[in-house]
Protein backbone atom coordinates (compact mmCIF):
# COMPACT_ATOMS: atom_id res chain seq x y z
CA UNK A 1 0.00 0.00 0.00
CA UNK A 2 1.18 3.31 -0.92
CA UNK A 3 1.43 6.17 1.77
CA UNK A 4 -0.13 8.86 -0.10
CA UNK A 5 -2.84 8.91 -2.71
CA UNK A 6 -2.36 12.43 -4.80
CA UNK A 7 -5.05 12.96 -7.33
CA UNK A 8 -4.91 15.50 -9.69
CA UNK A 9 -7.92 16.10 -11.98
CA UNK A 10 -7.67 18.13 -14.96
CA UNK A 11 -9.38 19.64 -17.70
CA UNK A 12 -7.25 21.61 -20.23
CA UNK A 13 -4.68 21.61 -18.38
CA UNK A 14 -1.96 21.36 -20.82
CA UNK A 15 -0.15 24.98 -19.74
CA UNK A 16 0.41 24.09 -15.96
CA UNK A 17 -0.16 20.42 -15.44
CA UNK A 18 3.54 19.61 -15.63
CA UNK A 19 4.83 22.00 -13.06
CA UNK A 20 2.09 20.16 -10.58
CA UNK A 21 3.00 16.72 -11.25
CA UNK A 22 6.56 17.54 -10.68
CA UNK A 23 6.21 19.53 -7.78
CA UNK A 24 4.34 16.24 -6.52
CA UNK A 25 7.16 13.70 -7.94
CA UNK A 26 9.70 15.24 -5.10
CA UNK A 27 7.68 12.48 -2.55
CA UNK A 28 9.11 9.56 -4.63
CA UNK A 29 7.92 6.13 -4.20
CA UNK A 30 5.65 6.74 -1.14
CA UNK A 31 3.49 8.38 -3.30
CA UNK A 32 0.36 6.90 -5.62
CA UNK A 33 -0.22 10.10 -8.31
CA UNK A 34 -3.78 9.47 -10.26
CA UNK A 35 -3.75 12.23 -12.92
CA UNK A 36 -7.72 12.35 -13.68
CA UNK A 37 -8.57 13.43 -17.52
CA UNK A 38 -11.66 15.01 -17.43
CA UNK A 39 -12.63 15.14 -21.16
CA UNK A 40 -9.64 17.36 -21.76
CA UNK A 41 -9.82 18.47 -26.19
CA UNK A 42 -6.36 19.21 -25.60
CA UNK A 43 -3.10 17.44 -25.05
CA UNK A 44 -3.99 16.65 -21.32
CA UNK A 45 -4.33 13.10 -21.79
CA UNK A 46 -1.31 12.66 -23.82
CA UNK A 47 0.63 14.53 -21.47
CA UNK A 48 -1.01 12.35 -18.34
CA UNK A 49 -0.30 8.93 -20.28
CA UNK A 50 3.69 10.07 -20.53
CA UNK A 51 3.87 10.65 -16.63
CA UNK A 52 2.54 7.03 -16.37
CA UNK A 53 4.90 5.79 -18.64
CA UNK A 54 7.82 7.71 -17.06
CA UNK A 55 6.99 7.09 -13.74
CA UNK A 56 4.86 3.43 -13.74
CA UNK A 57 5.09 2.95 -10.53
CA UNK A 58 4.29 6.17 -8.82
CA UNK A 59 1.78 7.92 -12.00
CA UNK A 60 -1.59 6.54 -13.12
CA UNK A 61 -3.33 8.30 -15.99
CA UNK A 62 -7.33 7.82 -16.08
CA UNK A 63 -8.80 9.37 -19.21
CA UNK A 64 -12.46 9.75 -19.04
CA UNK A 65 -15.29 11.50 -20.02
CA UNK A 66 -16.46 14.90 -18.67
CA UNK A 67 -18.15 15.34 -15.37
CA UNK A 68 -16.30 18.56 -13.65
CA UNK A 69 -14.01 18.53 -10.58
CA UNK A 70 -16.40 16.52 -8.49
CA UNK A 71 -16.38 13.71 -10.60
CA UNK A 72 -12.59 14.11 -11.32
CA UNK A 73 -12.51 13.57 -7.07
CA UNK A 74 -14.81 10.51 -6.41
CA UNK A 75 -12.94 8.63 -9.47
CA UNK A 76 -9.25 9.43 -7.26
CA UNK A 77 -11.48 8.01 -4.13
CA UNK A 78 -12.44 5.08 -5.92
CA UNK A 79 -9.47 4.27 -7.15
CA UNK A 80 -7.15 5.28 -4.64
CA UNK A 81 -4.79 2.43 -3.15
CA UNK A 82 -2.55 4.80 -0.56
CA UNK A 83 -3.35 5.07 3.20
CA UNK A 84 -3.77 8.92 2.76
CA UNK A 85 -5.14 10.68 -0.15
CA UNK A 86 -5.06 14.54 -0.77
CA UNK A 87 -6.59 16.85 -4.01
CA UNK A 88 -4.06 18.78 -6.01
CA UNK A 89 -5.44 21.01 -9.00
CA UNK A 90 -3.54 20.85 -12.13
CA UNK A 91 -3.09 24.94 -11.54
CA UNK A 92 -1.97 24.57 -8.24
CA UNK A 93 1.62 23.04 -6.71
CA UNK A 94 3.58 21.57 -3.37
CA UNK A 95 6.22 22.70 -1.68
CA UNK A 96 8.86 20.07 -2.00
CA UNK A 97 10.52 20.83 1.21
CA UNK A 98 7.28 20.29 3.27
CA UNK A 99 5.94 17.58 1.48
CA UNK A 100 8.53 15.66 2.19
CA UNK A 101 8.80 16.61 6.05
CA UNK A 102 4.76 15.37 5.90
CA UNK A 103 5.41 12.23 4.37
CA UNK A 104 8.37 11.27 7.07
CA UNK A 105 5.10 12.31 9.96
CA UNK A 106 2.79 9.85 7.84
CA UNK A 107 5.30 7.34 7.94
CA UNK A 108 5.54 7.92 11.57
CA UNK A 109 1.66 7.62 12.13
CA UNK A 110 1.31 4.86 9.85
CA UNK A 111 3.49 2.73 11.87
CA UNK A 112 1.19 3.34 15.40
CA UNK A 113 -1.94 1.36 17.12
CA UNK A 114 -4.97 2.34 15.44
CA UNK A 115 -5.92 4.08 18.45
CA UNK A 116 -2.90 6.19 18.26
CA UNK A 117 -3.49 7.21 14.45
CA UNK A 118 -5.18 9.80 12.79
CA UNK A 119 -7.88 10.27 10.15
CA UNK A 120 -7.01 13.91 8.88
CA UNK A 121 -4.02 15.82 8.53
CA UNK A 122 -3.94 19.53 8.43
CA UNK A 123 -1.54 21.66 6.81
CA UNK A 124 -0.76 25.38 5.92
CA UNK A 125 -1.54 26.65 2.60
CA UNK A 126 -0.14 30.17 0.61
CA UNK A 127 -2.35 32.45 -1.66
CA UNK A 128 -0.37 32.49 -4.62
CA UNK A 129 -2.17 35.52 -6.22
CA UNK A 130 -1.21 36.70 -9.86
CA UNK A 131 0.62 39.92 -9.23
CA UNK A 132 0.51 40.17 -5.80
CA UNK A 133 4.30 40.66 -4.31
CA UNK A 134 3.04 39.58 -0.63
CA UNK A 135 1.38 35.69 -0.50
CA UNK A 136 -1.35 35.84 1.98
CA UNK A 137 -0.33 32.74 4.01
CA UNK A 138 -3.49 30.65 5.96
CA UNK A 139 -2.47 29.39 8.71
CA UNK A 140 -3.79 27.41 12.03
CA UNK A 141 -1.31 27.96 14.53
CA UNK A 142 -3.84 29.59 16.96
CA UNK A 143 -6.73 27.30 16.55
CA UNK A 144 -4.83 23.73 16.97
CA UNK A 145 -1.43 22.44 19.00
CA UNK A 146 1.00 21.70 16.62
CA UNK A 147 2.65 18.08 15.74
CA UNK A 148 0.65 15.77 18.04
CA UNK A 149 -2.48 14.03 17.80
CA UNK A 150 -5.67 15.74 18.88
CA UNK A 151 -9.67 15.61 18.88
CA UNK A 152 -12.50 18.53 18.06
CA UNK A 153 -12.12 19.29 21.91
CA UNK A 154 -8.55 20.11 21.65
CA UNK A 155 -9.21 23.05 19.97
CA UNK A 156 -7.91 26.57 20.62
CA UNK A 157 -9.62 29.19 18.78
CA UNK A 158 -10.71 28.60 15.35
CA UNK A 159 -11.92 32.39 14.63
CA UNK A 160 -14.30 33.02 11.26
CA UNK A 161 -12.25 33.28 8.69
CA UNK A 162 -9.73 30.32 9.37
CA UNK A 163 -11.53 27.37 7.76
CA UNK A 164 -10.26 24.13 6.77
CA UNK A 165 -10.19 23.93 2.89
CA UNK A 166 -9.28 21.08 0.10
CA UNK A 167 -5.81 22.84 0.16
CA UNK A 168 -4.99 22.32 3.65
CA UNK A 169 -6.50 18.89 4.31
CA UNK A 170 -5.59 15.67 4.30
CA UNK A 171 -7.79 12.54 4.63
CA UNK A 172 -7.27 8.79 5.60
CA UNK A 173 -8.73 7.25 2.36
CA UNK A 174 -10.80 5.06 4.15
CA UNK A 175 -12.51 8.10 6.18
CA UNK A 176 -13.68 9.48 2.78
CA UNK A 177 -15.10 5.50 1.87
CA UNK A 178 -16.87 5.63 5.05
CA UNK A 179 -18.67 8.53 4.73
CA UNK A 180 -20.30 7.92 1.83
CA UNK A 181 -19.63 11.30 0.02
CA UNK A 182 -20.17 11.60 -3.72
CA UNK A 183 -19.62 14.68 -5.04
CA UNK A 184 -21.81 16.14 -7.96
CA UNK A 185 -20.89 16.43 -11.45
CA UNK A 186 -20.64 19.32 -13.76
CA UNK A 187 -20.91 21.83 -10.85
CA UNK A 188 -18.40 23.96 -9.23
CA UNK A 189 -17.93 24.64 -5.59
CA UNK A 190 -17.42 20.94 -4.58
CA UNK A 191 -15.18 21.45 -2.64
CA UNK A 192 -17.00 22.93 0.48
CA UNK A 193 -18.97 20.05 0.25
CA UNK A 194 -14.99 17.48 0.41
CA UNK A 195 -13.93 19.65 3.48
CA UNK A 196 -17.60 19.24 5.21
CA UNK A 197 -19.19 16.23 4.86
CA UNK A 198 -16.15 13.87 5.81
CA UNK A 199 -15.57 15.57 9.36
CA UNK A 200 -18.16 14.29 12.23
CA UNK A 201 -16.20 11.18 10.91
CA UNK A 202 -12.88 12.33 11.74
CA UNK A 203 -12.42 11.57 15.50
CA UNK A 204 -8.46 12.34 15.81
CA UNK A 205 -6.10 14.44 13.95
CA UNK A 206 -3.08 16.86 13.16
CA UNK A 207 -1.47 19.53 12.16
CA UNK A 208 1.59 20.96 10.95
CA UNK A 209 2.85 23.93 10.54
CA UNK A 210 4.27 23.29 7.01
CA UNK A 211 3.10 25.79 4.12
CA UNK A 212 2.15 22.69 1.81
CA UNK A 213 0.03 23.79 -0.53
CA UNK A 214 0.23 27.06 -3.73
CA UNK A 215 -3.14 27.52 -4.70
CA UNK A 216 -3.41 29.95 -7.36
CA UNK A 217 -5.09 32.85 -8.22
CA UNK A 218 -5.63 34.72 -11.06
CA UNK A 219 -6.50 32.73 -14.62
CA UNK A 220 -9.85 34.38 -15.96
CA UNK A 221 -11.33 31.27 -16.48
CA UNK A 222 -11.02 29.96 -12.29
CA UNK A 223 -14.19 29.38 -10.95
CA UNK A 224 -13.29 31.48 -8.07
CA UNK A 225 -13.62 34.67 -10.06
CA UNK A 226 -16.40 36.90 -9.21
CA UNK A 227 -18.05 37.15 -12.66
CA UNK A 228 -18.11 33.52 -13.10
CA UNK A 229 -19.52 32.73 -9.42
CA UNK A 230 -22.37 34.76 -10.36
CA UNK A 231 -22.51 33.22 -13.98
CA UNK A 232 -22.81 30.12 -11.83
CA UNK A 233 -24.81 31.24 -8.77
CA UNK A 234 -27.33 28.03 -9.27
CA UNK A 235 -24.78 25.40 -8.79
CA UNK A 236 -23.13 27.71 -5.63
CA UNK A 237 -27.07 27.58 -4.30
CA UNK A 238 -26.83 23.97 -5.04
CA UNK A 239 -23.88 23.53 -2.95
CA UNK A 240 -24.88 25.46 -0.38
CA UNK A 241 -28.11 23.46 0.12
CA UNK A 242 -26.82 20.21 -0.32
CA UNK A 243 -23.85 21.48 2.59
CA UNK A 244 -26.67 22.04 4.91
CA UNK A 245 -29.28 19.49 4.08
CA UNK A 246 -26.29 16.55 4.92
CA UNK A 247 -26.06 16.83 8.77
CA UNK A 248 -28.58 17.71 11.48
CA UNK A 249 -26.29 19.83 13.34
CA UNK A 250 -27.94 19.32 16.31
CA UNK A 251 -27.03 16.12 16.29
CA UNK A 252 -23.58 16.39 16.36
CA UNK A 253 -22.71 15.25 19.20
CA UNK A 254 -19.05 17.49 19.57
CA UNK A 255 -20.20 20.92 20.69
CA UNK A 256 -16.78 22.34 18.94
CA UNK A 257 -17.44 20.69 15.66
CA UNK A 258 -20.68 21.61 16.12
CA UNK A 259 -19.82 25.06 15.99
CA UNK A 260 -17.22 25.16 13.62
CA UNK A 261 -20.03 23.12 10.97
CA UNK A 262 -22.02 25.99 11.99
CA UNK A 263 -19.85 28.42 10.94
CA UNK A 264 -18.97 26.87 7.67
CA UNK A 265 -22.27 26.76 6.54
CA UNK A 266 -22.89 29.99 7.40
CA UNK A 267 -20.20 31.90 5.35
CA UNK A 268 -20.96 29.36 2.89
CA UNK A 269 -24.65 30.74 2.61
CA UNK A 270 -23.43 34.38 3.23
CA UNK A 271 -21.25 33.83 0.16
CA UNK A 272 -24.17 32.93 -1.73
CA UNK A 273 -26.65 35.62 -0.29
CA UNK A 274 -23.92 38.31 -1.21
CA UNK A 275 -23.32 37.33 -4.95
CA UNK A 276 -26.91 37.23 -5.35
CA UNK A 277 -26.97 41.07 -3.64
CA UNK A 278 -23.94 42.39 -6.00
CA UNK A 279 -25.64 40.73 -9.06
CA UNK A 280 -28.60 42.94 -8.49
CA UNK A 281 -30.70 41.15 -11.26
CA UNK A 282 -34.33 40.99 -10.20
CA UNK A 283 -33.61 37.66 -11.07
CA UNK A 284 -30.92 36.97 -8.76
CA UNK A 285 -33.00 39.11 -5.87
CA UNK A 286 -35.55 36.69 -5.99
CA UNK A 287 -33.03 33.60 -5.61
CA UNK A 288 -32.02 35.33 -2.88
CA UNK A 289 -35.09 35.83 -1.18
CA UNK A 290 -36.31 32.09 -2.64
CA UNK A 291 -32.84 30.90 -0.36
CA UNK A 292 -33.87 32.48 2.72
CA UNK A 293 -37.83 30.87 2.58
CA UNK A 294 -36.07 27.47 1.91
CA UNK A 295 -33.64 28.18 5.06
CA UNK A 296 -36.57 29.02 7.53
CA UNK A 297 -38.54 26.64 6.01
CA UNK A 298 -36.25 22.95 5.97
CA UNK A 299 -33.45 24.31 8.31
CA UNK A 300 -35.54 26.58 11.28
CA UNK A 301 -32.65 26.18 13.54
CA UNK A 302 -29.96 27.31 11.25
CA UNK A 303 -32.13 29.92 9.74
CA UNK A 304 -33.08 31.86 13.19
CA UNK A 305 -29.26 31.39 14.53
CA UNK A 306 -28.06 32.78 11.49
CA UNK A 307 -30.96 35.48 11.14
CA UNK A 308 -29.92 36.74 14.48
CA UNK A 309 -26.00 36.83 13.79
CA UNK A 310 -24.19 39.29 12.08
CA UNK A 311 -24.14 38.24 8.52
CA UNK A 312 -28.13 37.31 8.71
CA UNK A 313 -29.13 40.95 9.79
CA UNK A 314 -26.47 42.58 7.15
CA UNK A 315 -27.43 40.92 4.09
CA UNK A 316 -31.24 41.39 4.49
CA UNK A 317 -31.85 44.66 4.95
CA UNK A 318 -33.31 46.25 2.56
CA UNK A 319 -32.40 49.41 -0.01
CA UNK A 320 -29.54 51.13 -0.40
CA UNK A 321 -28.51 50.89 3.09
CA UNK A 322 -28.40 46.51 2.28
CA UNK A 323 -26.55 46.89 -0.59
CA UNK A 324 -23.70 49.31 1.39
CA UNK A 325 -23.47 46.46 4.27
CA UNK A 326 -23.63 43.68 0.95
CA UNK A 327 -20.44 45.17 -0.20
CA UNK A 328 -18.78 44.77 2.78
CA UNK A 329 -19.78 41.15 3.26
CA UNK A 330 -18.40 40.59 -0.31
CA UNK A 331 -15.13 42.51 0.93
CA UNK A 332 -15.43 40.07 3.67
CA UNK A 333 -16.53 36.96 1.68
CA UNK A 334 -13.01 37.80 -1.18
CA UNK A 335 -10.72 37.44 2.25
CA UNK A 336 -12.27 34.25 3.50
CA UNK A 337 -13.08 32.22 0.47
CA UNK A 338 -10.18 33.98 -1.55
CA UNK A 339 -11.93 34.69 -4.71
CA UNK A 340 -10.56 37.09 -7.09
Amino acid sequence: MKLLTIVIPCYNSQDYMEHCINSCLVGGEDLEIIIVDDGSTDDTPKIAKAYEEKYPSICKAVIKENGGHGSGVNKGIELATGMYFKVVDSDDWLDGNSLLNILERLRQIARRSRENSIDMLIANFIYDKDGAFHKHRMHYRAAFPKDRVITWGDIMHLRKGRYILMHSVIYRTDILRKCGMKLPEHCFYVDNLYVYIPLPYVKQFMYMDEDLYHYYIGREDQSVNEERMIKNIDQQILVNKMLLEAYDLNSIEDANLRKYMYNYGEILTTVSTVLLLRSGTKENLRKKRELWKYLKRNHPWFYRKMRRGFFGITTNIPGRVGRWFAVRGYRLAKKVVGFS
